[in-house]
């Protein structure tokens, strides 16, 4: 795929109180990720509802990650434990969709682990270049 100049797009939704902090705490110390994840703050991870994955999906992302706090540590108590469960919703809508599962992901980030969240994207670039391009693009 990286001979035809695929670049994967992903939307990565970061709850503000760690995972953003994280990606800010990545740039802040020069640990460099694909600028093709685009973040979209949100103030918590299970505010993310499996519709909002499947519109970024609908509308031409390759790929979505949702970011949120380590179990036990979320602002709003259980708020990504709410993400953990959508997750298993929306692993069987784009199974629905007829969509491979790595084109989403949930992973947890705390502010302090920027190098964690440069990882994380850089293996969801390099597994979306491996599978192609979104076929709901087309």
């Amino acid at each position: 795929m990286e001979e035809n100049g695929f670049e994967p797009v992903i939307v990565s939704f970061c709850c503000n109180w760690c995972s953003y902090a994280g990606a800010d705490a990545a740039g802040t110390a020069k640990q460099q990720y694909p600028s093709n994840v685009h973040i979209v703050r949100v103030m918590c991870s299970g505010m993310v509802h499996p519709n909002m994955v499947i519109d970024a999906l609908n509308s031409g992302a390759d790929g979505v990650l949702v970011c949120g706090c380590h179990p036990g540590d979320c602002h709003y108590r259980d708020g990504n434990l709410r993400a953990q469960q959508r997750a298993e919703a929306i692993e069987m809508a784009l199974e629905d969709f007829g969509l491979e599962p790595e084109r989403f992901r949930l992973e947890w980030v705390s502010a302090s682990e920027g190098a964690r969240f440069a990882q994380v994207a850089s293996e969801m670039v390099a597994a979306l270049k491996e599978i192609g391009p979104n076929p709901l693009k087309a």
